[in-house]
């Protein structure tokens, strides 16, 4: 048996170069927060659109008894109707979720 053990996958041909490649350059990484919260709000924008378009049925919304909207002679104002409820059920669930941990935490102590 050879005396020289190698467990690199590579047989160490990489040159201290290469090897110093993927060390931490002291740089922190970009916040993509704001660029998924945009994205996500787009893409429930373009579904509620979506749904409000290829909807075969004539849906109404009240704000008022004076003031009434339906899907097909006020497509963009239902759109935003829509996309508003969809936030607020996504919002309910996240903090739903946030107070289920909260509790947890506290009986987990």
């Amino acid at each position: 048996m050879s005396e020289n053990k190698s467990w690199s996958l590579q047989g160490d041909k990489r040159t201290e170069k290469e090897r110093n490649l993927f060390k931490p350059t002291g740089k922190s990484p970009k916040n993509n927060t704001v660029i998924y919260v945009f994205s996500l709000a787009g893409v429930f924008l373009l579904v509620s659109f979506l749904m409000t378009y290829f909807s075969e049925t004539v849906l109404e919304a009240c704000f008022t008894n004076s003031n009434c909207f339906n899907s097909k002679d006020n497509i963009f104002l239902y759109t935003i109707y829509v996309f508003l409820n969809i936030v607020i059920v996504v919002l309910a669930i996240y903090g739903a979720y946030m107070v289920g941990r909260k509790i947890a935490n506290i009986i987990k102590k």
